[in-house]
Formats: structure tokens, sequence, C-alpha cells
């Protein structure tokens, strides 16, 4: 189809209308011109598509359909892949449903372990979120069924999320909150990038021209359309010219008109509006030209993947050996997240699912002798003393027990956060009392983010299941009993307490307006930075086997791939190196192991975190196995954003390459110099200080040598002024040279320079800089 001959046959109202939804899932159709009406569904982790058959569905009356892990869990497996497939699957299910969109993935960053809506969200690590993220839209969109990756952008919480406004620096932005929608515009062209209710710095994101417009297509490439999320339209009109092309849901008729009327009176240009049209229609052109009318949704078949993927996921958080499970002990289950377990999180994500499988279900079958008791009930509740009394009596006849613990239903869901990290108490009562009686205890958690754990010292294992989709129960079954071996790793921080978390203090917000005051220490980069013990750390994640990571090496990439040798050997400018590193499978059965690897900036810039995730691969080793790892690093790797020339910037000096298989526990280490193409800019002005001149390479020579010219060293006192106490001998040269670091050159007058020469000072430096002003 000719989109642009389409378009120059639609009368203004006919396009002004393709820019608004037609009801809550649908777009508007123009039968005349042989326009039909499109579908959409939310589904991140499966389709909770609207019931067209059933009469009278509303909104929220879902089709059967599979819930894959959600991506609390799917990050954890660290396993790019896996994503792949795990949207191939649910592109393919989309085409036998005839739906053009899935609403996800959702790639916010988890700035606060609080979000409600964590449980859709990847990872608080920017790089992890868009790796993941872009591997399942390549996976969604190689079904020519296309994305929306969510919500764009600093939209990290659900209080007051249709009109808080985010008070972010644009380096938090640029290095935090912007990082997972960039790597998936770059990597994977989503069809389309759904922005948020959120201001950001006093503007909604759906009338943000630098969000949508500069950054998102000039800077980036995007070359879909921009939706809103559902509602979130400001200024109808300024959003056409900010760059949002749909508004949903539908009852858009009166928007539809303003678009109309702003064209009619000159304050808005038909030509955005006819782009905004060819951008939707391509997408949905794409989608047509390349419909599978005889796609299948095998929702059996999905089953069965959504439990081998949560096996991948499941991250095994601590074990004293207990692990695997005998088959012949006798284990008693407690809590009835065992008989119910919880799968999935509350709100536009939840699905309508063809079947549950529970962990005493997948027992029974398999004919293990388990007991069970419940303890407590699934839904949040107070203590019942008679539950109590008969899950401290299972675990006493019991050889091990196993709690299934997490949050109900209530306490995490789209709409509201939590307010706190707490399991609710009856649990911590039945788990307190269990242990007190049961040292063999095991503790399997269900939730969508961190929780607090009082007990964990006391436990002889855990292992975090997340929410793992409809087939949790057989997975589960599966890691217990040691049928597949935990691989997954924390793709968050567990902080031992709410109050250690770096946003406490700044979080929700005052209803107006929300600070970002922690900037880019987010998770691990705060807790690091400020040498704050976790419980568990980013990256952590157990096994039943062990492995070794060694062998660091880096190489050029050149023709030759020649050896880079760190003590003799400079990375310049925008030249990359191969890391490369051996895994070896150590133990005494097969497993998968998470190769993490890390950069540190050491160049003295004090403003950076201790180190940063740069590259993970997931490595799977038969017995005694090795295999190599490599990652590629740029000059990308090594920069941060710098505000000055609104640009990413990597300064000369000494970086380290780290590699380990969780952020606290790194195996080996190699450090090397890099020198930067260019410097940054220097303003020399009044208050450019010494330390500053000191440490440019362009001013530094001019500062040693213009000493003699000022009749003393620069901002050093004069002999017939020193302090005559001679006691103080070297430490008086340091006192005095701390306090020249700071020293603006608008005080050397004050301590004995001549204002003539300060003058010529600063034209000598203003000419070693370039600086013109």
């Amino acid at each position: 189809m000719d989109i642009k001959k389409l378009i120059k046959q639609m009368t203004l109202e006919e396009k002004a209308g393709l820019l608004g939804g037609d009801d809550f899932w649908h777009t508007k159709a123009v039968e005349r011109l042989g326009l039909g009406r499109f579908m959409m569904s939310d589904g991140p982790h499966g389709l909770r598509k609207q019931d067209q058959e059933k009469e009278g569905a509303g909104a929220n009356d879902s089709i059967k359909a599979v819930c894959f892990p959600a991506a609390c869990a799917t990050a954890s497996s660290f396993d790019r892949d896996l994503m792949y497939q795990m949207g191939e699957t649910i592109g393919q299910e989309c085409q036998a449903e005839d739906l053009s969109i899935v609403l996800g993935p959702a790639v916010n960053i988890k700035r606060s372990p609080l979000c409600g809506r964590n449980f859709e969200y990847f990872s608080e690590d920017p790089y992890l979120a868009g790796r993941m993220a872009s591997s399942f839209i390549q996976g969604v969109q190689s079904r020519h069924v296309g994305t929306s990756i969510k919500h764009f952008a600093a939209n990290n919480q659900e209080a007051y999320r249709m009109s808080i406004s985010a008070r972010v620096s644009e380096r938090a932005l640029r290095e935090i909150y912007f990082p997972p929608f960039e790597i998936s515009v770059r990597e994977a062209q989503p069809k389309t990038v759904m922005c948020s209710y959120n201001k950001i710095n006093g503007t909604y994101s759906a009338d943000n021209t630098w969000l949508l417009t500069d950054v998102l297509r000039k800077e980036w490439g995007f070359e879909g359309f921009v939706m809103t999320d559902w509602g979130a339209v400001s200024d109808r009109v300024q959003g056409v010219i900010a760059g949002l092309d749909l508004e949903m849901p539908g009852n858009t008729a009166e928007k539809d008109r303003c678009i109309v009327e702003a064209v009619q009176n000159g304050s808005l240009d038909e030509a955005l509006v006819d782009l905004a049209v060819e951008r939707i229609l391509k997408v949905l052109m794409d989608y047509a030209d390349h419909r599978m009318a005889d796609a299948v949704f095998d929702r059996e078949g999905d089953h069965e993947k959504s439990i081998a993927i949560e096996k991948e996921c499941a991250v095994l958080l601590q074990n004293n050996g207990l692990l695997p499970l005998r088959e012949d002990a006798k284990i008693a289950y407690i809590g009835e997240y065992a008989q119910k377990p919880r799968y999935q999180g509350g709100g536009s994500s939840h699905i309508n699912v063809v079947k549950v499988d529970s962990a005493l279900e997948a027992a029974g079958r398999r004919g293990r002798p388990v007991t069970y008791a419940r303890g407590f009930s699934a839904s949040r509740g107070e203590t019942c003393e008679q539950a109590l009394a008969q899950a401290v009596k299972a675990a006493q006849e019991a050889d091990v027990a196993v709690i299934f613990a997490g949050l109900p239903d209530v306490i995490e869901s789209e709409g509201y956060d939590r307010r706190d990290m707490k399991l609710p108490s009856d649990q911590n009562e039945v788990i307190e009392a269990v242990l007190a009686v049961q040292p063999n205890t095991v503790v399997v958690l269900h939730n969508g983010a961190p929780v607090e754990v009082p007990w964990a010292e006391k436990c002889a294992a855990i292992l975090e299941m997340y929410l793992g989709g409809e087939g949790v129960g057989e997975a589960t079954d599966a890691l217990l009993y040691g049928q597949a071996n935990p691989c997954g790793h924390l793709a968050e921080t567990f902080p031992l307490r709410l109050q250690d978390n770096p946003s406490y203090l700044n979080f929700p917000g005052n209803g107006k307006e929300v600070f970002y005051a922690e900037d880019i220490y987010v998770g691990y980069r705060y807790y690091e930075k400020k040498e704050l013990p976790v419980r568990w750390a980013f990256g952590h994640g157990l096994s039943y086997t062990t492995f070794s990571i060694h062998n660091l090496r880096l190489e050029k990439n050149d023709p030759l791939h020649s050896p880079f040798k760190p003590e003799t050997d400079i990375l310049a400018g925008d030249e990359t190196l191969t890391v490369r590193v051996d895994v070896t499978n150590t133990g005494e059965r097969f497993g998968k192991e998470v190769v993490q690897l890390y950069i540190a900036d050491q160049t003295g810039m004090p403003d950076r975190p201790v180190k940063e995730l740069k590259g993970f691969a997931k490595v799977a080793l038969e017995k005694g196995e090795t295999k190599e790892v490599s990652f590629v690093i740029d000059r990308r790797s090594l920069a941060y954003y710098e505000e000055r020339v609104h640009d990413w910037y990597a300064p000369t000096g000494t970086y380290a390459v780290l590699v380990g298989n969780a952020s606290d526990h790194i195996s080996e280490c190699i450090s090397f110099e890099y020198r930067a193409a260019h410097l940054l800019p220097l303003a020399i002005g009044p208050d450019t200080t010494l330390g500053e001149l000191a440490a440019d390479p362009r001013t530094a020579p001019i500062l040693s040598t213009i000493s003699s010219m000022m009749g003393s060293s620069i901002g050093q006192e004069t002999d017939e002024n020193k302090n005559p106490d001679e006691g103080l001998g070297e430490s008086s040269e340091e006192m005095e040279k701390a306090m020249n670091q700071y020293m603006p050159l608008k005080s050397l007058m004050s301590f004995g320079s001549r204002e003539a020469d300060v003058k010529k000072l600063a034209r000598m430096l203003k000419e070693a800089v370039g600086d013109e002003s």
C-alpha cells in the first residue's frame, strides 16, 4: 500500500481521527478507503486481550491465555536468548489472536523497592534492563507484531504517577533512566514507544519536544510512532507538535476536533498531522502485510515453555547444602502459596490463565513424601493460632520444612506503591516458629520486589521464585529436588532494610514533585559508593555446582586480534577492546553460570560509581567443561554523561575491567590506560580555581611557570607573611597545597599578586584552552 498516497486521499477530519483510538483497544478505521481497525493488547508477560466473543465484555474481560514469568523474574535469567524466545512465542500468540501490537516491555528503573509496579520492570541497572528488553522486542517483532516499550520516561512510582513532576538531572536521565529505551531503540527499533503519564522537570512527557523529538527521534533514530499511556494526554495539539502520534484509549472525538481546529486556525502545521498518520500507518501496514492467518495459539505448548523459562529465572539466594532435597526425605510444605502460588502481579498485566501449577500438586504427581500445613493465608491476614500450631507440628515431624512465603496480591499492583518492605506479619511469625523447631528449613519466596528477611541467618536455604508465571509450581518442584539447577542471578539489590535504600528520603515525593536527589546512585551504585552492607548484592545467585572464572585477558580489535598489553599499550579515542575470560564448571553436575563484566573508572574523577555493569553472558557447562566468554568494550563503556557538553565523555586515565558472578564477587581484574581524543572545554573566569588549572594539561604548565612572574608561588604567602612556626614542616606545605587547590583566580590579589599579573595570567590561560570569551 502506498501510504503517502493514501494520506493524500484522507480528509483532515479522517487524519485527525487516526491520531486517537476508537475504543479501549482499537485504532480507528477509515472504511471508505478500505482501512480497518487494528487491535492491541497488554502483554509484557502474556496476552490480556479483550474477549471479543463474550457478549458485553468489558475492557478487563480477557481471553484465556498463558502467563509467563514477569520481568522481575526474567531479568534474573540474565539470558538474552531466553528473552528472544519468550518474545517470539508471545509474537506468535499475537498473530493467532490478530493483535498488531503488544504493550510491553516495561523498562522503568527500579529506583525504590516500594514501586508497586516493580514486578513488571526488569532491573535497577539500565544496561541489563536495556539488553533484556531489546532481545524481547526482537523476538516479538520477528513475527511482525509491534511492541510498545514503556513508560518513557522517569515513571518510577505509582503514587501520583498521572501528575507528578520527576525532578531529575540530565546526567541521571542519560545514565540511569534513558539507557533501557536508548539501547532498545538502537538495537531493536520497537514499533512504538509509550510515553509516561508524569512530567519530567515540569513538562508532561506527552508534551515534551525534547523528549519525543530531539532525544528519541533525532538523537537515537526512532522510526516508529509514539502513543500515550492510557489517558496521558495533556495538551493534544502541543502533543502533535512535540512528536506524540496516537492517543489511547478511545473517546477522543473532542481531542480530534482540537487538532482539526488548530490546523484550520494556523496554530498547527498540517504536515505534522500527516507525519504522525504516516508513522502510525507504517507500523499497522507492516502487520497487515505479514498477517499469519493460520497462526495457532498453542496454549498447552506455551504452558510448558512458561515452566522452562521459570527454571532459568529462579535465584538460589542461600544454601547450606540442604538443597537439592533427597527424593526419600520426609518434607513438610507450609504456607498456602504451596497450594495457591502467587505467580503474577495486579493491574493491566494480569492474565486470565489457562491453568496454574502448584508445587504441592507437582509433588503429588511425582509421589513425593510431602505433607501440607496451611500455616498462613495466601491473602493478607492475621495469625491463626490453630494454623500456626499445625505448621509447627508438621515441621517437627518432617526431615525438612519448606515454607512458601511471599507478598499477597493486595500489596503489589499497578496503581499504588508498597508501604514497606516487610512480608505480612503472620508469615514472619510462622517462619520464626518453624525455624525454632526445625533447623532444616527452606523458604521459597513469591514476590515481585525485594522483601526484608530478618530470619535469613537461621534458614538452611532460600529460593527466590519471584512472580514465576503459571508454571511456577512445576518449576519450583524441579529446582527443589534438583531436576533443574538454579541459575538465576539477582537483577536488583536486596537491602537489609528499607531505610538503606538511596531514594528513602525522596520517595514518592510531595504529590506535586519528586526529587531524584540520589541522582546516578541507584541500586548497587549507591550501596557500593556508601560502603553499605546489603542482604544480597546485585548479580548474586548460587548453584548446585561450582564455577571458576579465570584467565582474563584483553585483545585489540585489529585485523590480527593482537594481545593488548596493559603495562605498555593504551586504548585511545574510539578504539575498542575485546575482553576474553574462561569459565570452568568445577563441580559435580551440569549448571549455568552468569559472567558479569564491570568497568571501574580509576581516573580520579570523584563523581563516578565504584563500578558499572557493561556486559554479561550466561554459560552452560557440563561437569569439568571450560568455555571462553568474550565482551567488547568501547568509549561509551568507559564514559559518563557530561552535562557541560551534553554528551558522553570518557576522561583520560586508568580504567579497570572486572569480571565475576556478582557485583560483590569479582574474580579477575585488569587495569589499562585510556587516552581521550579531546579534552573538555574549560571556561576561564574569576571563579576558576587553581586546582582546576593544575589538573588540566593545557593550563598546568602555565601555572607552574608563571609563579616567578607573580613574585611568589601562586596563592602562597610571601616570605614576610609566612607563619614563623617552623615546627609545621611538611604538614604546613600540605596545608598550603590543599588551600591553593580551591583558591579562585579572583582571590589571588588578596594574597600578594598584582592586578596586572593576574589579568595577564587569565589571558594566557584563555589562549591555552581556546576560550574566546
